[in-house]
């Protein structure tokens, strides 16, 4: 039996694509083991899926000025010792990295191991810890083709998202029992992230009379956000954080709005779901949601608000521009060519692995 480890951590978004690829590995017959930081969102997704995980140490790498700046890269080079001792006991033919920082120590491990690295990147142009690690890694997978320019050498291939197979088996009857909402009134899903987006919530709120006379809205707001004033509402139902349930949830659902992280609207995509998509500002981030959430609008996918321009008001003028269009939106999605990334990425992991 060979053995794969996987790494990425951080957010949901560099961990759920690596469920797609599991599933599909462990039919074949692949020992599974993940590597990620000992309090991450990784840990708990992984340990629900049944797999056996492996912490290091990890630390954050900033492009902006902050104390733990000092302390952080001799968490990373603990790490490297963590990932490579790791690495020795569990022997993988190979290692498969979503990204985010706990990556960084594996893949540089890895590379002291002689183990071959696979990295997939979502956004349109590779974050901090992909070019950082990208002189380590064997092949770099990308989900937009426009982002091949920016891995050098012959390393870049365009795979796309590998989507989890039970994101697309949802039943919407369960949702609805979930939520208590009917069918005469279409859904709208709003989606701030893994960790939420506070922005938003409160414009949906503050929206919410205007919003709730087109709409049932299902609304996951964060861990520590859902607000009691509201829990009595009829058509607005409120979550932490969906797991199991989402993918009956994004099956009753008509549109979403969200952020534009690469994962969720790839994933939005595959099910023909129209968005609206708010990015992260360039305060908030390095601008890498906004180049997703542009070339899903330029390609007629989405629709795009900026967070500077958020209030209730823009905020249902846009909801209610992106239903109006859902039709000519999901049918441009309808007519998009796309291609199973999880088989591709797999037969590129078999390929390599038997080098």
């Amino acid at each position: 039996m060979k053995t794969i480890v996987f790494t990425g951590g951080g957010s949901a978004g560099h961990v759920t694509p690596n469920l797609a690829i599991i599933s599909k590995l462990k039919k074949l017959g692949w020992d599974i083991q993940y590597i990620g930081s000992r309090d991450g969102i990784e840990k708990d997704i992984i340990h629900h899926a049944g797999i056996s995980f492996h912490h290091i140490s990890s630390g954050k790498l900033r492009r902006y000025f902050d104390l733990k700046n000092i302390k952080d890269p001799f968490k990373v080079v603990k790490g490297i010792g963590e990932a490579y001792m790791l690495l020795r006991k569990l022997k993988p033919a190979i290692v498969f990295s979503k990204g985010g920082f706990v990556s960084v120590p594996v893949i540089v491990a890895s590379w002291l191991n002689r183990i071959p690295v696979i990295s997939h990147e979502s956004d349109m142009t590779p974050g901090l810890a992909n070019k950082i690690s990208m002189p380590f890694v064997t092949r770099m997978c990308v989900n937009f083709p426009e982002s091949l320019k920016h891995i050098k050498g012959d390393k870049g291939i365009c795979t796309g998202l590998p989507i989890r197979d039970q994101i697309l088996q949802g039943k919407a009857s369960r949702a609805y029992d979930l939520c208590e909402f009917h069918k005469q009134k279409p859904v709208l899903l709003i989606m701030g992230g893994s960790l939420g987006a506070q922005a938003i919530n409160k414009a949906v709120r503050d929206a919410l009379d205007p919003l709730l006379e087109r709409f049932q809205i299902v609304h996951i707001c964060g861990k520590g956000h859902v607000d009691d004033t509201y829990a009595k509402r009829r058509g607005y139902k409120q979550f932490e954080f969906i797991n199991d349930e989402l993918a009956d949830v994004l099956a009753m659902t008509d549109i979403v709005l969200s952020r534009a992280g690469a994962t969720s609207i790839f994933e939005f995509l595959a099910l023909g779901k129209p968005m609206l998509l708010i990015p992260l500002t360039k305060q908030a981030s390095r601008g890498d949601q906004i180049l997703n959430a542009a070339s899903f609008e330029k390609k007629g996918y989405a629709r795009v608000l900026f967070e500077e321009d958020l209030s209730a008001e823009t905020l249902v003028q846009s909801l209610d521009g992106v239903y109006e269009n859902k039709e000519s939106i999901a049918n441009n999605i309808r007519t998009t060519q796309q291609s199973n990334a999880a088989d591709t990425i797999i037969d590129l992991i078999q390929q390599i692995s038997l080098k």
